[in-house]
């Protein structure tokens, strides 16, 4: 049984070379601002969950499903291009993501200061 030790080093090795590979790779200027958040390996090593986000927190829903397009078009181009830095027999599938969670904590945030906003009322 494996503690997670492998797929935690080669997650990190990934998230590397990928973002080398974003930078030399892709001359998409929509993916110029891109942000790997978060990278996990499968503990078989057969595929990469790989969440990224926009630099930019105003981003719409359209520029985030143009992205994702985009990278989806790209995974197999960026597969090979990490291939040889990471010396693994067989590279992980690349499956891309939007890192939705910064959405989600700034959601509750707003909501806290609005209820902090409202008059106490005395019943």
């Amino acid at each position: 049984m494996t503690d997670g030790r492998r797929s935690r080093r080669v997650a990190e090795g990934l998230r590397i070379k990928l973002a080398e590979a974003l930078r030399r790779e892709v001359s998409d200027p929509r993916l110029g601002s891109l942000i790997l958040s978060e990278v996990s390996v499968l503990d078989d090593l057969s595929a990469a969950n790989i969440k990224v986000r926009l630099l930019s927190a105003d981003s719409t829903e359209q520029q985030r499903r143009e992205v994702m397009r985009q990278l989806s078009r790209a995974a197999p181009r960026l597969r090979r291009a990490v291939a040889a830095g990471l010396r693994l027999r067989r590279v992980p599938e690349l499956r891309f993501s939007f890192d939705t969670g910064p959405d989600a904590t700034a959601r509750v945030e707003e909501l806290l200061a609005e209820i902090a906003r409202e008059p106490k009322g005395e019943d």
